[in-house]
């Protein structure tokens, strides 16, 4: 990761600086940070570097704020222990993906302090800072106010009542907000409700550099090419209408305040975290200035998932503006949304998905990785990860289509002089009189120009696809030109077929490069020809002419290196199993592990009891009834039961004792339940309503619509009165309900065939204080037990 030899602008040249939002240092990132910005930035990077433009690419941990304060306490060590702790895990985990940073550096440096309290001192010399008192929410056991992060309660946006949103911004609907407008907001440390209390402040008068900001807005995001997502991210900002924002936070962890009135403060994580591009760069050269106070030598492009937008496209920009300073100000901005993971949300609080050092335990090469989620890669709306996605991606598109053409080409030049070439690449001196070859020549060409269009505008997804589309005219060319044939038949035509198929390769190893540098190093190695001689298909001006004539790339007479498969096949059964270990949270699967453990453990002190005792009991016989009781005991853990919220109902259109609902389960879109209430609940009263729902059965169509989960109620006796089991008030929308001792991860679907849910049913009812409970354990959630309104001892079903 760069940092070897220290870059500077050079006159007459394209100078690019390229950052990608830095990464907050508190946790593993996980694969939709990776992919909504370090892995992004890394394509473009790579690209331009191939291209011969002269960049630098800077990023860094985020390392001061609350967030940080916060998992210090969780751990129990000091923030700076934890920043040394996860720099070191971040910078590992971007090795590891072959991100290629000229400086991966870090926010807590005496370089930020200074150039953060510099620009500081110039807004405040030019009047763009006020002072005001404001009204912040304080915390009478902890003794401190509370910074946003250590705040939750309700999102205050009509429509939105998510009740875990934070004290700066509500993670469900993406709205910004002040502590203040939480409604019943928690201290995240105590539990207590924290009151309010009046604390100076500085702020960021946005309103007073508002015509600046517009007219840079204007003018800039036409000339960068902005993407929609990003217009649209600033555009709500701007309509909104500009307020003056806090720069100042009451807290120990951070840049100091360089004012005497406010020494006690520091500055807002928002307010010093873009600083960090510049004081990253002031790291890794002296020069820094060179870079960010050259706007008409150097272009600076930002990468970023779409959460991020304003602070880059109004905070910052008004910040570098009110310095009266030349600043290089951004020209493109490439925005992502969001990748989700399976049929939830990638979470780093909650520790959903696959994190960095998990893509690494599974062995799948950083290639594959790097390729399925560029394929992948969020541009215009959500995407969706999913094993079975990456595992089809692997198999037809890396290994049957690029792994294939590149084998295939190789492999038959590697066969001995009778049979092939030796390894000796061919002349072919006639190759215009080959018609089959100068159509592909057209085809290619137009493939690479459609590639250098997308790439300079960003569009990866785009590149990645126009590159690969190579692959398959090259796997075409083969087939038709039949070479196996020609050798024996046309001698000449088949030099031909073969000096371009691998000018071809040599072609798709320098395209693909940005995407998969891996991938790129072991095509050239198996080429015989080195990284540092051999990786561009222009020349050194640019020019791509020569990609018009694959068959020019290398030299007849060269000799390759030993061929060898370039990927390997993902099974079922490896699909599967990554599924099942990469369900749930981390601290699910943690737990998971230790009652393997467990087991295993108990497991091996029975044996051992059992040797002892001379019985002469068969031990299989033992073990298999060892076995068969966990799995009762276990098997309410199947079972993912949630939180879920109706938000439409509606009489079926075919059946008039099924209702049609819409429930949110947290999973970002509602499923579609048909359940048969119509004669047991007034429609009126199912509306807007909190009840629990099973989530893995397998999917039914009950007249003509399908019921994707269902909702669990409870009957009398006589079955004729039933009445729906209800979370608490409060519950968490998509939270899981749990039995207490009971530990494990739910199934994906449940298995028909063994009879989970009937199996489980039979001890499902509510006791005599109308909890609903699986044996003599409660439904429980975060917020308290779930109940029925009046029916003890009723099923539920």
């Amino acid at each position: 990761m760069g940092d070897s030899a220290e870059k500077l602008p050079i006159a007459g040249r394209r100078n690019i600086l390229i950052t990608s939002a830095l990464p907050y240092v508190n946790n593993v990132p996980h694969l939709g940070n990776i992919i909504g910005c370090v892995l992004s930035a890394d394509v473009f990077a790579r690209y331009c570097r191939n291209r011969g433009y002269n960049i630098i690419y800077i990023c860094g941990t985020d390392e001061y704020g609350t967030a940080t304060e916060t998992k210090a306490m969780e751990e129990k060590c000091s923030p700076r222990e934890i920043c040394d702790k996860y720099h070191a895990i971040h910078k590992d985990v971007y090795k590891w993906f072959d991100i290629s940073f000229d400086h991966f550096g870090r926010t807590s440096s005496p370089q930020q302090t200074e150039i953060c309290q510099a620009i500081f001192n110039k807004l405040w010399e030019n009047d763009w800072l006020s002072e005001n008192t404001m009204q912040q929410l304080y915390c009478e056991t902890c003794q401190k106010f509370l910074a946003d992060r250590l705040l939750e309660g309700t999102c205050p946006t009509p429509g939105c009542d998510y009740q875990s949103a934070r004290g700066d911004q509500c993670e469900k609907c993406g709205k910004l907000l002040n502590p203040t407008e939480l409604i019943d907001p928690k201290c995240k440390v105590c539990c207590n409700t924290p009151h309010i209390r009046d604390t100076n402040h500085l702020f960021l008068e946005l309103p007073l550099l508002r015509e600046q900001l517009e007219k840079y807005i204007s003018e800039m995001s036409v000339a960068g090419s902005w993407s929609p997502n990003a217009i649209q991210a600033t555009n709500a900002w701007l309509k909104e209408g500009l307020r003056p924002r806090c720069i100042t936070r009451d807290l120990k962890w951070g840049v100091p305040v360089p004012h005497e009135k406010y020494k006690e403060k520091v500055f807002y994580v928002w307010f010093d975290a873009p600083i960090g591009y510049i004081s990253i760069t002031a790291c890794y050269t002296p020069y820094w200035e060179k870079w960010w106070k050259n706007p008409d030598n150097v272009e600076l492009y930002q990468f970023m998932g779409k959460d991020n937008v304003p602070f880059h496209t109004v905070m910052f920009p008004s910040t570098l503006l009110g310095t009266g300073e030349n600043w290089t100000m951004m020209k493109t901005i490439s925005v992502t949304e969001y990748l989700n993971y399976e049929n939830g949300k990638f979470s780093k609080t909650k520790g959903v998905g696959v994190f960095g050092n998990d893509a690494k335990d599974t062995e799948i090469p950083p290639e594959v990785w790097r390729y399925y989620l560029l394929t992948n890669r969020p541009e215009v709306s959500d995407t969706l990860f999913t094993w079975a996605d990456l595992q089809a991606k692997l198999n037809s598109e890396l290994l049957s289509n690029l792994g294939n053409f590149i084998n295939r080409v190789l492999s038959f030049i590697s066969k001995p002089a009778g049979s092939g070439y030796d390894s000796i690449i061919p002349d072919a001196p006639n190759v215009k009189f080959h018609q089959l070859t100068m159509t592909l020549a057209e085809n290619v060409s137009k493939l690479v120009d459609q590639y250098i269009d997308a790439m300079e505008k960003v569009k990866l997804k785009q590149g990645l696809k126009t590159a690969m589309s190579i692959s398959s005219e090259g796997n075409a060319y083969l087939q038709e030109s039949q070479f196996w044939k020609l050798f024996r038949e046309d001698p000449a035509s088949c030099a031909v077929v073969m000096k371009t198929s691998v000018g071809l390769v040599y072609l798709l190893a320098c395209l693909l490069e940005p995407f998969m540098p891996s991938f790129t190093d072991e095509v050239l190695k198996q080429l015989n020809l080195s990284r540092e001689t051999h990786l561009s298909f222009s020349d050194e001006k640019g020019d791509t002419d020569k990609a018009k004539k694959p068959w020019e790339f290398l030299p007849a007479g060269h000799k390759i290196g030993q061929p060898k498969p370039l990927f390997k096949e993902l099974n079922d059964e490896e699909v599967n199993f990554f599924k099942e270990k990469f369900a749930g949270t981390q601290a699910d699967r943690k737990l998971k592990e230790a009652d393997t453990r467990a087991a295993a453990e108990q497991l091996k002190k029975l044996n051992i009891a059992e040797a002892n005792s001379k019985k002469e009991t068969d031990k299989s016989d033992v073990y298999c009834a060892k076995l068969k009781s966990a799995e009762v005991e276990f098997t309410i853990s199947k079972l993912d039961i949630r939180v879920g919220l109706i938000t439409e109902v509606k009489k079926h259109p075919d059946a008039d004792s099924l209702y049609v609902e819409e429930i949110d389960v947290g999973e970002g879109s509602t499923r579609t339940v048909v359940s048969g209430l119509v004669k047991y609940v007034p429609l009126e009263e199912m509306q807007n309503r909190k009840v629990c729902v099973l989530c893995n059965l397998k999917p039914v169509a009950m007249r003509g619509i399908k019921s994707h989960a269902m909702v669990l109620a409870a009957s009398g006796p006589d079955h004729i009165k039933v009445e729906l089991v209800e979370p608490p008030v409060s519950a968490k929308i998509g939270e899981r309900v749990t039995f207490p001792g009971y530990s494990g991860e739910p199934d994906g679907i449940l298995n028909v065939k063994s009879k989970v849910w009937e199996k489980v049913q039979a001890d499902l009812h509510t006791d005599a204080q109308l909890v609903a409970s699986y044996k003599d354990v409660p439904f429980t959630t975060s917020a308290g037990v779930c109940k029925v309104a009046s029916i003890t001892n009723g099923d539920i079903r």
